[in-house]
C-alpha cells in the first residue's frame, strides 16, 4: 500500500520497480564504488565474485547511509521510553516541593513535541529533550492524580494506568501483526476524523470546566457522559498505535535511513503517553464515582 505519510513518501519504492529515491540512491552507490551504470557489478579487491549492485544496495539508503531496520526502532524506542520513565520519577518527587513544575514542563514538552513533529530532518537530541520534559510532566501529573484528585481514599491509580497502557500496546500489536485489524486508507480517514472530533470535545470540555461543569472536570465529570467520552478517548488513542506500526512497516519497506528510527520512536512515545493519560483520567473518574 502506498504511504500517506509525507515524511515516508520520499523513500517510497514500489515493489515492481525502483522508484526515484531508490534508483537515485542506487546510482549514487554505484558511482561512489567506481562503476558507471547502476546495473554494473563490483569486484572487490581480493577476488570475490562480483555482487549485483541491487543486492548490495539492499542495505543502503538513497542517501548512502544505513537503512532502517526493526531493531533500530525497538532500540531507539526503549531509549526514549527509558528517559521518560527516569524523569517521570524526577517530576513525581519535584511535585511535592514544586507543584508549579507542571505548567512549565507542559509548555516545554509541547514545544519540543511540535518541533520534532514538524522538523524535516529528525534530531536525536531534540527527541531526547522532549523525552526529558515529557517525563517530568508525566511525573507531576501522576503525582497530582495520586495525591489531590483522589485524596487519601484511593491511591494506586498510577500503577493501574501504567499496566493498562502496556497491555493495550501488546493487544494492539497482536491485532496488527495478525492482520485482524488492517490499516487501510479508509481506516486512516475514519481514525483521523475521530481524532479531530475528540480534540474538539476536549477543548470544549476544558472551557466548560472553567465554568465549573462536572465539578471542574468538564464534560468528563458529567455522570454517564464523562465515562463514555473517556472510553472513546482510550479507544482512539489505542488505535492510533496502528498508524505508528504502519509507519514503521512502510519506513522499513521503503528504505528509510536508520536516523528515521528516532522519529518513529518519538511517534510511539507520544501515542503511549496519550494512552496513559487517557487511562489515568478514566480510572480517576471511576474512582470518584
Amino acid at each position: 500500500m502506498q504511504s500517506n505519510n509525507p515524511i515516508l513518501s520520499r523513500y517510497e519504492k514500489p515493489a515492481d520497480k525502483g522508484g526515484f529515491a531508490y534508483d537515485e540512491g542506487k546510482r549514487a552507490y554505484a558511482q561512489a564504488a567506481g562503476t558507471a551504470p547502476a546495473t554494473q557489478t563490483l569486484t572487490p579487491p581480493g577476488g570475490q565474485p562480483p555482487t549485483a549492485t541491487d543486492d548490495t544496495f539492499a542495505t543502503i539508503t538513497a542517501g548512502a547511509g544505513l537503512r532502517l531496520t526493526l531493531n533500530d526502532v525497538i532500540v531507539k524506542t526503549l531509549i526514549v521510553f527509558a528517559v521518560v520513565v527516569v524523569f517521570a520519577f524526577v517530576g513525581w518527587n519535584l511535585a511535592y516541593t514544586m507543584p508549579w513544575i507542571l505548567l512549565p514542563s507542559l509548555i516545554i514538552a509541547t514545544v519540543f513535541g511540535f518541533i520534532n513533529a514538524l522538523k524535516k530532518k529528525v534530531s536525536p537530541a531534540l527527541v531526547l529533550l522532549y523525552a526529558v520534559f515529557e517525563g517530568v510532566l508525566l511525573g507531576a501529573i501522576s503525582n497530582w492524580y495520586n495525591q489531590y484528585a483522589l485524596g487519601s481514599d484511593y491511591q494506586g491509580i498510577v500503577l493501574q494506568a501504567v499496566m493498562a497502557t502496556m497491555v493495550t500496546l501488546g493487544v494492539m500489536l497482536v491485532l496488527y501483526v495478525t492482520g485482524i485489524v488492517k490499516v487501510t486508507k479508509k481506516f486512516m480517514t475514519i481514525l483521523l476524523v475521530a481524532g479531530v472530533a475528540y480534540l474538539v470535545i476536549g477543548i470544549a470540555s476544558l472551557v466548560a470546566a472553567m465554568f465549573g461543569v462536572g465539578g471542574g472536570w468538564g464534560f468528563y465529570g458529567v455522570d454517564g457522559i464523562g465515562i463514555l467520552i473517556c472510553v472513546f478517548g482510550v479507544l482512539i488513542a489505542a488505535f492510533f498505535l496502528m498508524l505508528d506500526f504502519e509507519a514503521i512497516k512502510q519506513g522499513i519497506a521503503m528504505g528509510a535511513p536508520e536516523r528515521e528510527s528516532w522519529r518513529m520512536a518519538f511517534g510511539l512515545t507520544v501515542t503511549l503517553v496519550w494512552i496513559y493519560l487517557e487511562f489515568l483520567r478514566l480510572l480517576a473518574i471511576f474512582s470518584r464515582n
